[in-house]
This record gives structure tokens, C-alpha cells and sequence, in this order.
């Protein structure tokens, strides 16, 4: 997967899922993606929130991006967070958290990116190897299914899970020939408390683990399925 800013659950049901999880880092940026954007609620509506970066280009890899400090940005988006869940049952426990993924001081976007996962993966109790592709593989010339089936037969992998959305990108018969099982994680609808209003779904995990105890979190991460 590429890395993403606080990204949503769905994001941590495939981390929980795996032994290695691979964060392709050296690939180009899509601008007005999911890489340095995603949303809170905030009186109650979904909320897009960003990390401004210095010269965002689609023809640069996310690794070779820097975020843009020229901005005051990032005490903005903590006041945003504070006003949209400071009186969310969790927001003690969360929001230390939420200070260090949010000021962490890598101006790399990709360092600043690894680094808030793999904090709200320790969150979890989630114990999986996290690693960029950029600093392993050494086969960014490779594009596409190509390059998955490369980093797997590095890693000795008999099994690849991708989200859902790729069912269209991947072929069973090319993952078999080369003994390995490819499967897809669908995530289950997952509803809960925000207060009052109905639920807005597919936000931020930050939304996720403001309104619930570490727990039942957890039980939401096995809320998928793998086909």
C-alpha cells in the first residue's frame, strides 16, 4: 500500500492481516489522493484535512517529497482535531498520540508518513513488520503486478492480500504460478458513536479511536473478510 496521512481502518484491517506489511513509498504521488489528505468529523460532517507539500507534482515520488513548514499548518490542524474531538470519551488517551504523528519533525513526507503508522500500529498492539519499499527492494523499475510479485519472491511469500479495490488490477493464475495464494481483504460496514447524529462512515482511525476503548477497536480490525 501506499502510505498514508491517519489513514482509515480499513488501512489497519490489512496491517492486522499480514506478518510483513510493505509501504510503497517510491511511487508517484497522485495529487488529491489519500497520501497527505483525509477526514474528521467535524459538526458532524466529514472534514477533508491536509499536509501541505512543497512543490507536489505527480511526476515526483512520494519519497522525494517535502512537507511545506512554510505554512503554520500543523498547530491548525491540531486546534482542528481538538475542536472536533475534544469532548470524545477517548480524547485523553488519543490525543498524545495525535500530538506526536502531527508534529513528528521529518521534513521527508515519506519518514513523516511511516512514522504515524507505525506509531498507531504500536497504538493497536498491532505487532507486524512495517517497511518503505524505497530502502529494500531495489526494483522501482518495475511496474504494476510485476513489481508486487518481485518484493514477494524477495520476501519468500506464499501469500499476498491486497485491499478489495485491486481485484481488478491482480491475476490469480500469475500469483499461482509462482506458489504463491493471492487474496483480497473486504473490510464489513463498521458503525459506531460519534455523538449525536448518524454515523459518518470511512473516516480517519483517529475518528475510530476517539469514540472507542482500545478493544473494541481491536474487534473492528477483524471485522473484514479475506476472499
Amino acid at each position: 500500500m501506499q502510505p498514508y496521512f491517519l489513514p482509515y481502518i480499513g488501512y489497519f484491517q490489512l496491517l492486522a492481516a499480514v506478518d510483513k506489511f510493505v509501504v510503497l513509498d517510491d511511487v508517484n504521488l497522485i495529487r488529491r489522493g489519500w497520501v497527505n489528505r483525509n477526514r474528521l468529523l467535524l459538526d458532524g460532517a466529514a472534514h477533508t484535512f491536509t499536509v501541505p507539500l512543497r512543490g507536489a507534482s505527480q511526476n515526483r515520488l512520494i519519497c522525494e517529497m517535502e512537507l511545506d513548514d512554510g505554512q503554520d499548518w500543523r498547530e491548525k490542524l491540531l486546534r482542528t482535531f481538538h475542536h472536533a474531538y475534544g469532548k470524545a470519551p477517548c480524547y485523553s488517551r488519543v490525543w498524545p498520540l495525535l500530538e506526536r504523528a502531527v508534529g513528528y519533525p521529518s521534513m521527508r513526507l515519506n519518514e513523516y508518513l511511516l512514522y504515524s503508522i507505525r506509531e498507531i500500529a504500536s497504538h493497536l498492539s498491532l505487532s507486524t513488520e512495517i517497511v518503505g519499499s524505497s530502502s529494500i527492494y531495489g526494483n522501482a523499475g518495475l511496474k504494476g503486478q510485476e513489481r508486487i510479485l518481485d518484493i514477494c519472491r524477495q520476501e519468500g511469500a506464499d501469500v499476498y492480500i491486497n485491499p478489495i479495490g485491486g481485484v481488478d488490477l491482480y491475476d490469480r493464475d500469475s500469483f499461482k504460478a509462482r506458489g504463491m495464494e493471492l487474496r483480497f481483504l473486504r473490510s464489513r460496514p463498521i458503525a459506531y458513536a460519534q455523538g449525536k447524529g448518524e454515523h459518518v462512515p470511512w473516516l480517519s482511525i483517529i475518528d475510530v479511536l476517539m469514540f472507542n476503548e482500545p478493544d473494541v477497536v481491536r474487534r473492528y480490525l477483524g471485522e473484514a473478510d479475506l476472499v
